[in-house]
């Protein structure tokens, strides 16, 4: 009797859903959730904390401090928790505000800084140091348009190039840029008759040398590493400065280089100060600066407007084809010849009218042709 009993006080239990024994005896059911889009960056701790039941923090002020910030100097954006963690102890660095200041086509426009301090050696004068009365109407903010509409004005079918391609070089931002005279030089010397892939290798392990411990982290780039000084590599061994990769000669060249530097030879001040003659002069002077490594400098470096280089092949081709030559029929007869495409004479005659912005006409004729200056610029 007792077994019966329990038998049916079992099958009475399963049986009635008011006792309640369904929920004791089966899974529980689980009600369906929507779906919740995971915030990308959201952290482990985020998620395993509860949430207050009246926020103490406005929820504008939460996704801001969630939001992951944009990739700095090209590394990889980091993720939300190495992103929490920085925000309490770094701060981004915000970008240099572009200053207009006068600027005059016939001198040098760039910042130049002194190699050996990184402090900033010469500047033309800002215009908010200066009275409304004073200031000039050439600034470093208009430099360019007034460049391209003088381009355009002495010929109009410019246009169409000036338009498509934006000319960084002589732009407010671009001449807002600090230049290391001794570094552009060194760079130009190491980019001197090797791919810009090789020029950009050689100069990395070059820093390299003067930064170890740069050296051995991965996530640094160039760009982050300071460039040594002259003083530096003017006591360095040919042989260790033959360990970035440079040949002897251009060891020797960049030696005798930061030598003119160390020496107060060379100076920024100098160069800022110079005219353009006085700039060739001094640098055709040092040994492994040819005339058109000069020329570069002072386009790319010194940011002067008026440069002009008959002898830079790109140049020549690309003022052939503008003038509607078939360049390449050009380069079959030309041979060997060093005035492939166009004569100097010719160069001259054609960039004359353009002065004094031929740096700018020069930068353009490049994009004709589409030929790769990237390890000038």
């Amino acid at each position: 009797m007792t077994t019966r009993r329990s038998a049916r006080l079992t099958a009475k239990a399963v049986a009635s859903p008011a006792a309640g024994g369904a929920q004791s005896m089966l899974p529980p059911q689980v009600p369906p959730t929507k779906a919740r889009k995971r915030k990308v960056a959201s952290s482990p701790a985020e998620e395993d904390e509860p949430l207050p039941a009246t926020p103490s923090t406005p929820k504008r002020r939460t996704n801001k401090l969630m939001a992951e910030p944009a990739a700095i100097n090209g590394t990889e954006t980091p993720s939300a928790p190495k992103t929490l963690g920085a925000s309490a102890t770094t701060t981004p660095k915000p970008k240099m505000r572009a200053v207009a200041r006068l600027a005059d086509p016939n001198a040098t426009n760039a910042t130049l800084l002194s190699p050996e301090t990184s402090r900033i050696a010469a500047i033309q004068p800002s215009l908010e140091s200066l009275t409304p009365s004073s200031h000039a109407q050439l600034t470093t903010a208009t430099l360019l348009s007034d460049a391209c509409a003088h381009l355009t004005t002495v010929e109009p079918r410019l246009k169409p190039l000036i338009d498509a391609h934006h000319c960084r070089v002589f732009s407010p931002e671009g001449l807002a840029e600090k230049i290391d005279p001794f570094e552009a030089i060194a760079s130009g010397i190491i980019s001197q008759q090797v791919s810009g892939a090789a020029a950009k290798a050689i100069k990395t392990r070059f820093v390299a040398l003067f930064d170890p411990a740069g050296a051995a982290d991965a996530t640094t780039t160039t760009a982050s590493r300071k460039f040594p000084t002259p003083s530096q590599v003017a006591v360095s061994s040919i042989e260790t400065l033959r360990g970035a990769g440079l040949s002897q000669r251009k060891a020797e060249y960049i030696q005798g280089l930061a030598e003119k530097f160390h020496s107060g030879d060379l100076t920024a001040k100098l160069l800022a100060d110079a005219s353009y003659e006085e700039v060739l002069e001094k640098l055709i002077a040092v040994r492994g600066l040819g005339q058109w490594s000069v020329e570069m400098f002072a386009c790319f470096g010194l940011k002067r407007m008026d440069v002009f280089s008959t002898g830079d092949l790109g140049v020549q081709r690309g003022m052939a084809a503008f003038a509607g030559r078939d360049v390449s029929k050009l380069k079959a007869k030309g041979g060997g010849n060093k005035w492939k495409y166009m004569s100097e004479k010719e160069m001259l005659e054609m960039a004359a009218p353009f002065s004094p912005y031929r740096s700018v006409f020069m930068w353009y004729m490049w994009r004709v042709e589409e030929t790769d200056i990237s390890t000038l610029e």
